[in-house]
């Protein structure tokens, strides 16, 4: 007896970023598939897929923006479902990967939060992960698996390079940064700077911008970073460059946590605009004149059908996507 299976692609999301992946799944000429979600009075997560998944290449979608920790569980319970439910492949999709700042021990009696989260997908069940720029690249390693890391970049300069006039100075916020920056520099045909940063002993979220080294006096600067967070790493670099002679900032970053007191921080500061991806969902009272979200779902689209066809999602990238 021989049997010849046609391959299924289905895509289901989250609750965190429903727009997101309905634009991901008008890319791919699909319908977003349809599971119930929802939330017992005590908290706990329900998940049942309204439809038939058995030999589907299936793909779940969930942003670990805020609440982080309720997103992600309700992510793993999705791919359990699917697993039981006898999926063929089972891919999860985190444009923003929490708890990626957590990858390591900085000091003593620390966990490595990052390694735990790809341990408890790889327990879930699934068989590949598809996420956008990481906070460091070697979370990768973290996985005995395929792990897609797709780049931001070439949104982000595209639209930058539209908007700028003039020389203009890519600017890494920390030495952390440079990697990023260097992209950045290379696809705009830009100089390169960077930012000393000192972060007070015992703090998390507040960060000195100390001094400036590159040339950047008389030019366009834009500061790029993964995410913006509280906005301390990125306000306090913008104000630096313009004491330091920069004509205008920019800031340019790709997930856009905008934690409190973010906005009235990015707000206050003194930049021309602030670009981000809509990896993660904006709300409107979290909206401001100057800031700009752009959208990554082409890109992210682009990915899945390579995925799905098992054809070179490094091609994409040319290369650049580690």
């Amino acid at each position: 007896m021989e049997l010849v299976t046609k391959k299924r692609l289905m895509l289901f999301s989250g609750r965190s970023n429903v727009p997101l992946a309905e634009e991901i799944a008008h890319h791919l000429g699909v319908s977003l598939g349809d599971v119930d979600l929802s939330t017992f009075a005590n908290g706990e997560i329900y998940c049942r897929f309204e439809e038939s998944i058995r030999g589907a290449d299936v793909f779940i979608l969930q942003a670990h923006g805020h609440p982080i920790n309720e997103n992600i569980f309700e992510q793993l319970i999705m791919i359990d479902a699917a697993k039981r439910a006898s999926a063929k492949r089972i891919t999860a999709v985190c444009p923003f990967y929490g708890y990626a700042r957590q990858d390591r021990k900085a000091e003593g009696r620390e966990p490595i939060t990052a390694r735990l989260l790809a341990d408890m997908f790889m327990a879930a069940g699934i068989d590949r992960l598809v996420t956008v720029d990481l906070h460091t690249g070697q979370i990768q390693g973290f996985f005995d698996m395929p792990v897609d890391h797709l780049r931001a970049l070439p949104v982000l300069a595209d639209y930058l390079a539209s908007v700028t006039e003039g020389p203009v100075t890519v600017v890494a916020p920390d030495a952390g940064g440079g990697k990023l920056a260097r992209h950045f520099a290379n696809e705009l045909d830009a100089d390169i700077a960077f930012i000393d940063k000192r972060r007070p002993p015992g703090t998390h979220n507040l960060a000195e911008a100390m001094e400036v080294v590159g040339n950047v006096e008389g030019r366009t600067c834009i500061l790029v970073d993964d995410m913006i967070d509280t906005g301390s790493t990125v306000t306090s670099a913008a104000e630096l460059l313009k004491e330091r002679g920069a004509v205008e900032v920019f800031i340019a970053a790709t997930h856009a946590i905008l934690s409190d007191p973010a906005v009235d921080r990015l707000k206050n500061a003194p930049v021309r605009e602030v670009v981000v991806t809509n990896t993660v969902p904006v709300p409107a009272e979290k909206q401001f004149e100057n800031l700009r979200v752009l959208s990554i779902a082409a890109i992210v689209a682009d990915a899945l059908d390579a995925v799905f066809e098992d054809t070179s999602v490094s091609e994409i990238f040319r290369g650049h996507n580690q």
